[in-house]
């Protein structure tokens, strides 16, 4: 007889005590109705409140759910990493802990990947977000057709299933700082997108301030990308041109003026132009350092306090 695939559906938590149980029901209902064999990996993120002590109740009470507590808070993608590591199922499904996407939703991604992608990602019916959230979407999303080659139809989003073989690409890739979206679109080829609703969150607010996206912004530039490096060493280059030429022109001016202090213009073409050179070297050198920087991040991102399941 064939083996049914175990589907595992992984959840980052944080600050969710008053929503995490309901979640994990609706989860829980969802499979057994509709007949999907899940694993449910569920990652504390060294969320303050009481959480923890909810999916560690989850863990004991049945054999399905793994929950992990993380040494401190992380971030929402070293979360996800961490319980797509831990996974063991055929597939992995991603999906908050807010009931923003809709456990009844699930089957739509299933249904999908099933055609033979390697990644599906849920597209929203009609987001829910704040506005600020949205517009560091539009910055995010600009980053990921830079960066990572997104294609352009393709719309991204914490609602996802990809296959093993994919999850198995993406922990291959060694850093400190992971940024699932990008990760995944590296490590899957047949990609596509699947209707799905997207509702209000039921209590408290979205953990996702414009502090942290902006943190995550400056995760995307400077661990994905060498965008900071290029502007400084194009700096160099303008810097070094203009020197040069305010040199030729104070080396004319002294030769039809003359100067009141000797050795005043060379001094100040040769430290114009050494400055904008050295800008150049900085930027080239740092090319490399970051390059070296991520093939050497071979430390694990998170520690794990503890496990059950």
């Amino acid at each position: 007889m064939e083996m049914k695939p175990v589907y595992s559906i992984v959840i980052p938590v944080y600050r969710s005590e008053q929503i995490i149980a309901k979640t994990i029901q609706r989860i829980m209902d969802v499979s057994e109705n509709e007949g999907f064999a899940i694993e449910l990996v569920l990652v504390n993120d060294g969320s303050p409140d009481n959480s923890w002590s909810i999916l560690e109740q989850a863990a004991k009470r049945d054999q399905r759910i793994k929950s992990i507590n993380l040494l401190k808070n992380y971030g929402q993608h070293t979360a996800v990493y961490c319980g797509i590591k831990e996974s063991t199922g055929d597939f992995i499904i991603t999906i908050d802990d807010d009931l923003q996407n809709p456990p009844e939703e699930l089957h739509h991604l299933i249904s999908k990947i099933n055609e033979g992608y390697d990644l599906v990602f849920a597209e929203f019916n009609q987001k829910m977000h704040a506005g600020f959230r949205k517009l560091g979407t539009r910055i995010v999303g600009y980053l990921n057709n830079k960066i990572f080659g997104k294609p352009k139809d393709l719309k991204l989003t914490n609602f996802r299933i990809f296959t093993r073989a994919t999850a198995n690409r993406l922990i291959a890739y060694r850093t400190n700082y992971p940024y699932i979206p990008g990760l995944l679109l590296m490590s899957a080829s047949k990609m596509a997108n699947v209707q799905t609703e997207h509702h209000s969150r039921e209590i408290g607010n979205s953990n996702y301030t414009l502090v942290r996206i902006l943190t995550l912004v400056a995760r995307l530039l400077f661990n994905y990308s060498s965008y900071p490096l290029k502007i400084v060493s194009g700096a160099g280059i303008i810097i070094s041109l203009l020197s040069f030429l305010a040199g030729v022109f104070f080396i004319i001016k002294s030769m039809v003026l003359g100067v009141e202090v000797q050795g005043w213009t060379t001094i100040v073409a040769l430290v114009s132009f050494l400055c904008g050179f050295i800008l150049i070297m900085l930027g080239i050198m740092g090319e490399y350092l970051s390059r070296i920087m991520n093939q050497l991040a071979s430390s694990e991102p998170y520690q794990i306090r503890e496990i059950i399941g």
